[in-house]
């Protein structure tokens, strides 16, 4: 009977390190719905504090973000640039 008891014990631990090492992966990966503020971005947590999107994604993942501008933003915060292309492609 030890025997039997042994190895069930050593089955259950080998189920339990691989259960434990599926929830250590899936820790730092977001699932489910994230409240996002439709005006500012900013994100609920799920205490019911709103943080930055920036800081929500590096206290919650284990990804690291990269900034950069995308086209629409440009023509809105830099128009004199785009007009500058626009001229220069004009030419071309």
């Amino acid at each position: 009977m030890s025997i039997f008891l042994v190895a069930a014990l050593a089955l259950f631990s080998i189920r339990r390190w691989r259960e434990l090492q599926k929830a250590s992966a899936e820790i730092k990966q977001l699932k489910g719905i994230i409240p996002i503020c439709a005006s500012c971005k900013n994100i609920r947590d799920d205490k019911g504090f709103w943080q930055q999107v920036e800081d929500f994604v590096h206290a919650n993942t284990e990804a690291e973000l990269s900034h950069g501008i995308c086209p629409d933003c440009i023509r809105k915060l830099y128009p004199d640039l785009c007009e500058d292309e626009e001229k220069l492609k004009d030419e071309d």
